[in-house]
């Protein structure tokens, strides 16, 4: 079961993504980020750094479809994430060719971020109270709610969160979703791995009764096993995306809100999610108001 999910996985990002494939030197197929060549920034900020060593890292999910998946084929990630940090590295003047992808779990977002591995984070990151203690967030640049993937054939009996007593929830370590699980509905029971991947892998061998997380990422994986696989359908939260940052860098969190109002603006931040999210038949609506954190 697991090598026939992994196979529908791999043919579904072949076809979901297709326009965000693409070479990196052609910035990603149909969203085709722009590369602001005239780009000059006061020095001694992070944008001038950046912009100085012609390069940036981005940590990012590499098994999320949609969001932030490792193409199988080229190997090279796409998704909507990695298209929002085409559109950021435009703005700083760097082609996607400059970017260097860096794998980051939810565990570790806010330590990579806070030792330097990597530059700024897009990685399904919600912007939380908690998290804002240790790192800043520019955005948020997508907006959607906490569900559960189940298997169909518990369809009448997993409803919603409510329906949890007794049942064991999968998650992954250092994730809002399963804190929220936790903290609000006790009565289930949870278990924690590094990748959401392996969840679903316990989910398909009837390990665990239900995987929990932001409804955008369970789609992708519902599409990969649609026989047997579904979402509830019934978000019970609400995760603001953010780009993570170092913790008070004002000049670089301004010019992220900045480069995201202007993808908004032009319709570049609409193209990305066409390209990626949009192409599983979501709408991409208005792009949520940029917050000052």
């Amino acid at each position: 079961m697991r090598r026939t999910r992994t196979l529908l996985v791999t043919f579904l990002v072949a076809g979901f993504l297709l326009a965000s494939c693409g070479s990196d030197d052609d910035d990603g197929g149909d969203a085709k980020a722009k590369v602001d060549d005239s780009a000059d920034f006061k020095a001694g900020t992070t944008m001038a750094a950046l912009n100085d060593k012609g390069s940036i890292k981005i940590g990012v999910k590499f098994d999320q479809p949609g969001i932030g998946n490792k193409n199988p084929s080229t190997g090279k990630p796409e998704g909507f994430d990695i298209e929002i940090g085409k559109i950021v590295a435009g703005q700083l003047g760097l082609t996607a060719d400059k970017i260097e992808w860096v794998e980051t779990v939810s565990k570790n977002r806010e330590p990579f971020i806070e030792k330097g591995n990597v530059d700024i984070v897009i990685a399904s990151y919600s912007i939380t109270d908690k998290r804002k203690k240790v790192v800043s967030f520019a955005g948020p640049y997508y907006v959607t709610g906490q569900d559960l993937l189940i298997r169909k054939e518990s369809a009448a009996e997993i409803t919603g969160p409510d329906s949890l007593a007794g049942k064991t929830v999968c998650s992954v370590t250092g994730a809002t979703p399963l804190a929220k699980i936790e903290e609000d509905y006790p009565q289930a029971k949870t278990e924690a791995y590094a990748t959401y991947t392996e969840c679903v892998d316990r989910l398909e061998t009837k390990s665990v009764d239900a995987v929990t997380t932001d409804g955008s990422i369970l789609l992708g994986y519902a599409a990969g096993n649609p026989e047997e696989l579904q979402v509830v359908g019934k978000p019970f939260s609400t995760e603001k995306y953010g780009i993570g940052l170092k913790k008070d860098d004002t000049a670089f969190r301004a010019f992220l809100n900045d480069a995201l109002q202007k993808a908004y603006d032009n319709g570049a931040w609409k193209k990305a999610f066409d390209a990626t999210l949009g192409k599983g038949g979501s709408e991409a609506g208005e792009p949520p108001a940029v917050e000052k954190y």
